[in-house]
């Protein structure tokens, strides 16, 4: 766990997975997901270097290669984004930031064994592992897990800093056509997941790794490979732990099952070799680029960790507060603003360029600043228009 997991690096590096709903652009219908492949087929390698992949309900990936700096990474990201978009535009499709699509849980549309044995693990407790893999996008932002002296560091603020990053671009306000009282929908959803793979992480001590080898020990398992293409759903409760030492019916788990059990856990921010933060809502261009940059600027520049922390270890725990209430909650909201003073601060000191500093500010002005998130903008729009999209982030002429 140590060797794979918490490789030492600090080269500034960050890496964003865009994960977008694949919404019918006529507003009404079906997306024709054999024409979305197809297209996104045509178009080949995109030109930043993103890989352009699916989720099992068709919800489209993004996500670019590592690059040094929020303003470096955020231009792959986006160009990237932008020729996937206006290619999928051509088959009737809008990617849509959004962390749970409004309107319910499609079909899983991917047929691979493997998704056939999530599914049928997560059915036993109920229909949030089916809509999670299906109706949920959020926006990954990866990073250096540090050097061995600041790793301890780094590991325990990246889990402060959680709650208020959930409260502060919170974006998935409707569930099935109405509001069911959250703002992120989509951690929602997660914490009505098997908890043994997506609570938190324990932060106590000054093991990153340890901590991560007896949470993973502890998860239960959820499938069994008996083959590069065969798995078998487990429907009884078996800890890795114990599939180690009593075995089980297929066998005994070898290194390989312990490196690809990892890969079924999914914790706010799972240890990978770096840091993956997993816990922010899809948002829509240029939202998203605030979140790459308040994190890098957090975790990379250490008068804003200084900063932050204080106020970020005061919120720590909230996790059901930020995803329920947002920036309505008032402890977070002061942690946000804590978070963006020192960010807007810190990114002229580590490079950023004008237009990142700007996006920066103006989510500042507009959300933090008034103790809202996006989600407050789409519950407005429902109130005034019975909108449960939001309005399209691509300008109009933007594709041709």
């Amino acid at each position: 766990m140590r060797e794979r997991c918490f490789s030492p690096a600090d080269g500034r590096l960050v890496g964003i997975e865009l994960e977008q709903l694949a919404m019918p652009l006529a507003g009404e219908g079906d997306v024709d997901h054999q024409a979305v492949r197809a297209a996104a087929t045509r178009l080949g390698p995109l030109p930043g270097g993103s890989a352009l992949t699916f989720e099992p309900g068709g919800q489209v990936e993004i996500s670019s290669p590592p690059r040094q700096g929020p303003s470096s990474a955020c231009s792959v990201a986006a160009g990237d984004l932008a020729v996937a978009s206006c290619a999928l535009r051509e088959v009737g499709v809008e990617l849509v930031g959004l962390g749970l699509d409004p309107r319910g849980c499609g079909p899983r549309l991917l047929d691979d064994a493997r998704y056939r044995a999530m599914e049928a693990y997560f059915d036993i407790d109920g229909s949030h592992g089916r809509t999670m893999m299906c109706a949920t996008a959020s926006l990954q932002v990866n990073v250096d897990a540090g050097d061995l002296g600041a790793q301890t560091q780094r590991w325990r603020l990246v889990h402060d800093l959680g709650p208020t990053l959930v409260a502060t671009f919170a974006n998935s306000p409707f569930a099935g056509g109405a509001h069911r009282g959250w703002r992120s929908g989509r951690m929602a959803v997660w914490a009505g997941i098997d908890r043994t793979r997506t609570r938190p992480i324990p932060v106590e001590g000054d093991d990153p790794a340890a901590a991560w080898a007896g949470y993973a020990l502890a998860a239960h398992v959820m499938l069994v490979r008996t083959s590069e293409a065969s798995f078998h759903a487990l429907r009884s409760p078996l800890p890795f732990a114990r599939w180690i030492d009593e075995g089980h019916e297929l066998g005994f788990p070898t290194i390989d099952d312990l490196a690809y059990h990892l890969g079924t856990l999914f914790p706010p921010v799972r240890p990978r070799g770096w840091l993956e933060l997993r816990m922010i809502d899809a948002l829509p261009d240029p939202w998203w680029r605030a979140a790459v940059a308040v994190v890098y600027a957090l975790l990379h520049d250490a008068e804003a960790s200084a900063r932050a922390r204080p106020s970020a270890a005061a919120t720590a725990h909230r996790w059901t507060d930020a995803a329920r209430h947002g920036l309505a909650h008032p402890d977070l909201a002061a942690a946000s603003r804590t978070c963006f003073a020192a960010t807007l601060e810190a990114l002229p000191r580590l490079g950023a360029d004008a237009a990142t500093v700007a996006t920066v500010a103006s989510f500042h002005d507009r959300f933090v600043d008034r103790g809202r998130c996006p989600a407050d903008d789409l519950l407005d729009d429902h109130r005034r228009q019975g909108a449960l999209l939001p309005r399209s982030s691509v300008p109009e002429g933007a594709c041709r």
